[in-house]
């Protein structure tokens, strides 16, 4: 059990388990780490189908392993088998307990990101480009406190603070040594790591159930876009047979210039988020402020879609549903949709393969590819009836919502842990 400590001595942690009493210790870095050299083999001397020795990159630390790195769980690339390596020593081989640090960084969040190597599977790996190899062969520490230990607030404070650079940060060891770690008693270590790793058990949990409903949803798109998955009528009668149709046909022009100069609320889209007031695009400044002439800009009235026909392939189509009276930039191509067309069905076509297959088929330009209105009216949609389109809608809807719910359920746990680490450390 996790109990509050009442005591406010300066080294004892403000969350802390109930067996542990007495005070943390203070040590820097250097006196329980060394560090040991790495390479520079740049992702084309990697490769991820053979080799006999692999290689941990500082771009795959920032993105995609776990603080806990296991090898048999992460997909690690080999070094080419026509690099020598013959050169590298054998103290400069990975070990467990080793961390692994991401040495350079474009932003202060990700400088000194960290790995701890709890398991190498018996395999030869070395450390790459842009990191550190430091081993806690001075002071023996427990499996995986380390890594958390990198994480806590408290630390990543000294690491931001050390970091040197403008464009890109970098840390430099001789820095790095005075780092000031505080540490409580082995078994207490264990505890901690033991903790935090059953809740990023839980939280890559939830990773992967977010990960199997989208694949899922993927699925299940391209049946029913091919029709080899159909919905039945109230009566469990079949409904009638898709058409398929340009959009031209199913869609018409808008976009009214706010001529009379009225100050609407801006607006932009995001390919994210949709329609996104352009105060929140730009950090939180006033759009109406910025001296634009508005009177170019387009008023969205409700169910209106609108694109960057620049910015197509990146998906940004937004739709305005509700959201009424508001101005968007005249560079946008807007569109509403004709009765026979509902826009529930349109949203959800507008997110297949085939839609992009089609915007790739009618892109015009050349560097800086174009989708205008007269292109996008080129694209077929297959079109089932209206009450079969909302059916098709209303359930891929329900399968977003399961999605949503898990992403919700996701962000919930790692501040959960965020707090942790800000808390179960001194």
């Amino acid at each position: 059990m996790v109990i509050m400590d009442d005591k406010k001595k300066k080294l004892v942690p403000a969350l802390r388990f109930s067996e542990f009493e007495g005070e943390w210790e203070d040590i820097k870095y250097g006196n329980i780490y060394t560090f040991y050299s790495t390479n520079s083999f740049s992702r084309d001397n990697l490769n991820y189908e053979k080799g006999i020795v692999k290689n941990i990159h500082y771009g795959d630390i920032h993105t995609k392993f776990q603080t806990m790195f296991d090898i048999e769980k992460e997909l690690v690339p080999f070094v080419n088998e026509d690099i020598n390596i013959s050169k590298i020593a054998s103290d400069n081989y990975c070990k467990e307990k080793d961390l692994v640090i991401a040495d350079a960084s474009e932003d202060y969040a990700d400088i000194g990101k960290s790995i701890e190597i709890i398991n190498l599977n018996k395999e030869r790996v070395i450390a790459g480009l842009h990191t550190f190899l430091a081993r806690p062969n001075k002071r023996d520490l427990a499996s995986g406190f380390g890594g958390y230990l990198m994480q806590s607030w408290a630390i990543r404070k000294q690491i931001m603070t050390i970091a040197q650079g403008t464009k890109v940060l970098g840390l430099s060891t001789k820095r790095v040594v005075n780092v000031l770690l505080t540490i409580p008693t082995l078994p207490e270590q264990q505890k901690i790591a033991n903790f935090l790793s059953s809740v990023d058990k839980k939280i890559e949990q939830l990773r992967q159930k977010v990960s199997l409903l989208e694949d899922y949803k993927k699925g299940v798109m391209q049946q029913i876009f091919s029709q080899q998955i159909r919905f039945k009528d109230d009566n469990g009668e079949a409904f009638a047979d898709w058409e398929y149709i340009k959009l031209g046909k199913l869609t018409y022009k808008v976009g009214k210039k706010n001529k009379e100069n009225i100050q609407y609320p801006i607006y932009s889209i995001n390919n994210q988020e949709g329609f996104l007031p352009q105060s929140e695009q730009f950090e939180g400044m006033d759009s109406n402020d910025r001296g634009y002439d508005i009177s170019l800009y387009k008023i969205i009235k409700k169910g209106t879609f609108a694109y960057n026909p620049a910015r197509i392939n990146v998906g940004s189509i937004g739709f305005s549903g509700e959201l009424d009276n508001v101005i968007i930039s005249s560079l946008y191509v807007c569109f509403k949709t004709k009765e026979n067309l509902e826009d529930a069905y349109l949203l959800k076509f507008l997110d297949t393969f085939d839609f992009n297959k089609g915007v790739l088929r009618n892109v015009e330009g050349g560097v800086r590819q174009y989708l205008f209105y007269d292109n996008f009216s080129s694209i077929k949609i297959p079109l089932p009836s209206n009450k079969e389109q909302l059916r098709i809608a209303d359930f891929l809807n329900s399968i977003d919502e399961k999605i949503k719910q898990n992403q919700i359920k996701v962000k919930q746990a790692q501040q959960f842990k965020k707090g942790l680490l800000q808390q179960l450390f001194v």
